[in-house]
Order: C-alpha cells, then structure tokens, then sequence
C-alpha cells in the first residue's frame, strides 16, 4: 500500500487554444500555457525534420502506437500507486507496466499523483504525474515508455519538465524537491532509471524554454499586425 499525502491543491481546467493546450487558474480570471505545449514549441524544428524524414505517414503511425503505449501504461501505473484495481488495457502495456513494477515499488509517501500545478512567476501550468519519494528522497517523477533506453543526451525536454513541476510545485508549498528522477520502460525488456540533482542547470534551461516560447509568440503577433 503506497501513502499518499493530501496537500489539497486545485485540479485547473485545461483547453486548446489555436492547438496550444492553457489551464485556467483557480480565480478563472488567468490562463497559463501548458508545459507541455511550451517544450513541443522548442522542439518543433527537431519534429518536423523528423516527420519530413520519416515520412508523414509513418510518422503518424509511430506518433499514434507510442501515445497510445504510453496513455496506458500510464493509467496502470496511476491506478497501483492509488491501490486500486488495475483497468485492463492492451497486451504491450501490460508488459511495460510488469518490468516496471520492481522501480515503481520504490515510490512511497506520495505528494502528487497527476495533479495540477502551476506558477504565476513563470506564467506557466501543467499535470505532473507523481511528486513522492523515490529510493528515500522527495522527486518529480516521470513515466516513458520506448522501444529501448534513449541516450541522455535525448531526454533534455524530459528533466526540463520535470523541472518546471519542481518549481512549481515549490512556489505552491514551498516544499523542495530533491532530485528529477525519469523512469523508462521499454519493449526489449529494460526499465532504466535516469535521477539528475543538478537542479540549478534545469531551471536555467526551464526559462530558456519559456523565453523562446514567448518570444517567438511575440514575433508572430507582430508579423500578423
């Protein structure tokens, strides 16, 4: 049975607006762009390439089986950490979730579970999957899943949103976390864990993603008047 501890923080309300996703604060008078949205914005380059690559077609295939790999395994882990039944999904989740079992049970004292968090200073919001602690430390904790471990060197995007949860969720308790842990489980059999304390290079990187989201917004806004 895994402890959770109640902090009682707003669940916001979340919408696409010109195909970026904003949450609308608790006093519903203020909309902040997603996290999510911001990083896919900074990637957009890299995607495209990508997709151009690949090919439309294919692309869309892979986007579509990841994304469906990954909402599932999602909702398994979800429902473990909350002590409930698991949902029945498809054969491939059910294999992820297995090998990701033995690292999950390393979680305990759960902070936030899929819970909204967000930050005026930075003018951004987003759902964080899990704040606990992990091996005995408190951590923003993230959940992949891939067809094998990705290099480092790949996963920037990954502790740069798990960054923007830490600080969050610290201008919201003024509670700290100690470390940004990413755990990836994949189709040839592996569950890697990749922990990064060196917060400080995170959190410059969290407003370079940001300054170039809104700058470049900025930029159109004006080429459009």
């Amino acid at each position: 049975m895994f402890k959770h501890i109640d902090l009682n923080l707003p669940k916001l309300e979340r919408e696409l607006i010109d195909s970026v996703r904003y949450y609308t604060l608790p006093s519903g008078n203020k909309k902040l762009v997603s996290i999510t949205s911001v990083i896919s914005h900074y990637k957009k380059d890299f995607f495209d390439n990508w997709r151009k690559k690949v090919g439309i077609e294919k692309a869309n295939k892979i986007t579509k089986k990841a994304t469906s790999r990954g909402t599932d395994t999602h909702s398994l882990i979800e429902s473990y950490l909350l002590n409930e039944n698991l949902p029945s999904v498809q054969p491939i989740s059910e294999y992820l979730f297995k090998i990701a079992k033995p690292t999950i049970n390393r979680i305990d004292n759960i902070h936030c579970l899929e819970s909204s968090l967000y930050s005026e200073v930075l003018g951004v919001a987003g759902s964080v999957d899990t704040i606990a602690e992990f091996d005995g430390e408190l951590a923003v904790i993230d959940y992949k899943t891939s067809k094998e471990p990705k290099p480092v060197d790949w996963i920037e995007g990954y502790f740069v949103q798990t960054m923007f949860y830490g600080m969050a969720f610290y201008e919201m308790t003024g509670i700290p976390v100690k470390k940004l842990v990413i755990i990836m489980t994949c189709e040839n059999g592996e569950c890697v864990v990749y922990e990064e304390r060196d917060l400080k290079k995170y959190m410059k990187l969290v407003v370079k993603y940001i300054e170039k989201f809104v700058n470049d917004k900025l930029e159109l806004m004006s080429v459009k008047n």
